[in-house]
C-alpha cells in the first residue's frame, strides 16, 4: 500500500540475467505498476510480459469485483507495456491514457483500437475524484513519448523510468549505487531533458516518487533529488581517480596497480581499479562518471588500442561522458599507438582535459616508468 487509495500491484523478476540484454541484474529487476482507487480507477502502466500474469492476477486482487476505467501508458518500452493489449482484453471498457507519441509507438508493437483513447498534454488534469492526475511531458527521458503524472490529493509523482534502479525489490541494498549503474546506462546520454523535468518536478509539492523500476521513495527526497541534479548535470560525485585498464600481456595491469599505489599512498581519497577484459561495463561506465578524474591505461593493438579499452571509449562517448580530467598510460613493445587511439576518442566528447602527463612504457614496466607514474599521481592530484 502506497496510501489509502494507490496500491501497489508490480512484479519482482529475479529470473532475468540481463535486462535490455545487456546490463547484469543479479538482483533481479522490479516491474513496477500501480492502482489509484477512486470513483474512477486509474492504472498507472502495466509490466513486462515476462511477469504478465502475476501483473493482472495482483489487480485483479486489488479491484475486488470493480473494473479500472484508465490506464496510464508513461512509457511504451516494453518493460513497461508489452503487457497493455492483454490487459485491454481483460478489461476492454477502460480507456487508454497517454499523449499523441504514446499511441504513435503503441501501434509498432500492438494492433488496438484507439477509438476511445483520451491523448492527454503537458499538464491537463484528470479527475478520478477525490484523487486528480495532472500530465508532465518528460521527452527523452529516456524515450520520446514519456511523461510523468502528478497526484495532487496524496502528492505523488508517478516518475516513469526516472528514479528507478535495478534490483528486485526485496533486494538489500543501498539505493544509491544501482540507481547510479541504472541512470548512467539507461538514462545517462539526455542529462538536458533530465534537467528540465526537474525544473518542473520544483514546481511541486512532491510527498512520494513512484518510480516503474525499484523501491517507492517516501523519505528524505532531497537526497535523490539531489543525486539526479549531479548526474544529469555531468557533474563529479565523489572525490577519487578511477582507473580502467585493458592489458595485453599483464605489464600493463601491473602499472594500473601500481599507479593505484601510489595514489593511495598520497592521500587519494578513494582510488577504484577495474580490468575491462572482466569487469562488467555498466559498472565501469557508472565509476567513469561518479569520480572527476580517470586514468585509461590500454596496450597497443593492431596500430591502434585494446577492443576492451576501445569499446569502452565507445559506450562513453555515446552516453554523453563530459567535464572530467583524464590521464594516459599506453603500452607498446614496437609501436606504441594506445595513446593516441584513446586521445582521439576522447577528443570528441565534451569538457574532457587530457593531462599532459602522459606515460609510455615498451614491454615491462621499468624503474624509468614507475617515477614517470609517481610524477602522473602528482599531477593527478
Amino acid at each position: 500500500m502506497i496510501t489509502n487509495d494507490i496500491l501497489y500491484i508490480g512484479v519482482n523478476d529475479r529470473d532475468i540475467d540481463l535486462f535490455e540484454g545487456q546490463y547484469p541484474v543479479p538482483n533481479g529487476i522490479a516491474y513496477n505498476s500501480y492502482v489509484i482507487l477512486d470513483e474512477k480507477i486509474a492504472v498507472m502502466d502495466t509490466v513486462d510480459k515476462r511477469k504478465q500474469e502475476d501483473f493482472l492476477q495482483n489487480l485483479e486482487n486489488a479491484l475486488g469485483e470493480r473494473q479500472p476505467d484508465y490506464l496510464v501508458v508513461s512509457h511504451v518500452e516494453p518493460d513497461h507495456a508489452s503487457s497493455v493489449k492483454a490487459f485491454l482484453d481483460k478489461y476492454p471498457s477502460a480507456r487508454l491514457v497517454g499523449n499523441a507519441k504514446t499511441f504513435q509507438m503503441l501501434a509498432q508493437y500492438f494492433e488496438l483500437n484507439l477509438d476511445s483513447a483520451l491523448t492527454v498534454k503537458e499538464g491537463e488534469p484528470l479527475s478520478l475524484g477525490k484523487h486528480e492526475l495532472h500530465f508532465v511531458m518528460a521527452p527523452m527521458v529516456h524515450w520520446p513519448e514519456v511523461m510523468l503524472s502528478y497526484e495532487s490529493t496524496d502528492k505523488v509523482l508517478f516518475s516513469a523510468d526516472a528514479f528507478g534502479k535495478f534490483g528486485a525489490l526485496d533486494a538489500e541494498e543501498p539505493w544509491d549505487c544501482e540507481a547510479r549503474r541504472y541512470y548512467f546506462n539507461i538514462v545517462g546520454k539526455f542529462g538536458m531533458p533530465v534537467q528540465t523535468v526537474l525544473k518542473k518536478a520544483a514546481a511541486l509539492d512532491i510527498q512520494i516518487i513512484c518510480p516503474l523500476h525499484g523501491p517507492v521513495l517516501k523519505e528524505n527526497l532531497d537526497h535523490y533529488l539531489e543525486k539526479y541534479n549531479i548526474w544529469s548535470g555531468y557533474e563529479p560525485e565523489s572525490e577519487g581517480v578511477f582507473i580502467a585498464y585493458a592489458s595485453l600481456h599483464g605489464n600493463t595491469a601491473q602499472a594500473a596497480k601500481k599507479l593505484a599505489q601510489i595514489l593511495e599512498a598520497k592521500g587519494c581519497p578513494k582510488v577504484v581499479v577495474t580490468d575491462l577484459a572482466r569487469g562488467d561495463m555498466s559498472e565501469a561506465l557508472e565509476d567513469a562518471f561518479r569520480y572527476g578524474k580517470m586514468v585509461l591505461a590500454a596496450s597497443s593493438y593492431n596500430g591502434g588500442v585494446m577492443p576492451f579499452m576501445e569499446d569502452f571509449l565507445h559506450h562513453l562517448k555515446g552516453k554523453n561522458y563530459q567535464k572530467r580530467t583524464v590521464a594516459l598510460i599506453e603500452n607498446g613493445s614496437w609501436a606504441p599507438s594506445a595513446k593516441k587511439a584513446m586521445g582521439d576518442i576522447l577528443s570528441q566528447m565534451n569538457g574532457i582535459t587530457i593531462l599532459d602527463t602522459a606515460v609510455t612504457i615498451r614491454g615491462a614496466v621499468k624503474e624509468e616508468n614507475v617515477k614517470e607514474l609517481e610524477a602522473l599521481a602528482g599531477e593527478l592530484l
